[in-house]
């Protein structure tokens, strides 16, 4: 038997679990979910196309099929897979096709990956609340589809906010959606973060 690395290891003896993300550019989730209470590693990445080892240049053209992604490793001991997914349509446009703000094209879309029923049903209930609270005409878009590879994003784009702060982009798209989320989910967040 082969020996696991330490992650894998760290997933094998606690109950910590995995899901899958895409709400947009993948420097925001991947902010927004670092800050959250019992979440151990968020990663950005691809998933959802038919490009085996995608690249950002190539996934950046829209023709590949994958959307930008985060993988999140929580503990669902201290932060629930719906209290993720209550941050996830809260923190991004899920009536938007293909669109978060100025970011456009079917890499940017909203998409869940789901890895049991369980998760399906949660993410279809959170679905059909988030639909029954619109007044406005819009309906939710967001995908919610089975588990897929999830390819690793470039080593440049993680902790790409925490590396580049003073970013035209992280000051005017992610800093104000942290502090979003600061705010209208203050439970969930870390004091630290």
């Amino acid at each position: 038997m082969a020996a696991l690395s330490f992650f894998e290891n760290m997933l094998h003896t606690s109950d910590m679990k995995q899901v899958v993300f895409g709400g947009g550019c993948f420097w925001c989730t991947e902010a927004v979910f670092r800050m959250l209470k019992g979440v151990s590693a968020v990663e950005p990445g691809y998933a959802g196309g038919t490009l085996e080892h995608p690249s950002y240049e190539r996934v950046s053209r829209g023709d590949s099929g994958h959307a930008e992604v985060i993988r999140v490793t929580y503990d669902p001991n201290v932060i629930s897979y719906t209290d993720l997914l209550t941050v996830f349509f809260g923190s991004h446009d899920p009536t938007t096709m293909n669109r978060q703000g100025a970011d456009v094209g079917e890499q940017y879309r909203s998409v869940i990956f789901y890895s049991d029923d369980a998760e399906k049903v949660d993410a279809e209930k959170i679905i059909a609340e988030v639909n029954a609270s619109l007044t406005d005409g819009t309906r939710v878009v967001t995908q919610v589809m089975p588990a897929t590879t999830f390819y690793p994003a470039e080593s440049y784009h993680k902790d790409y906010f925490v590396q580049n702060p003073l970013q035209p982009y992280c000051q005017l798209v992610i800093e104000p959606k942290i502090e979003k989320v600061r705010k209208r989910f203050a439970q969930l967040v870390n004091q630290a973060a």
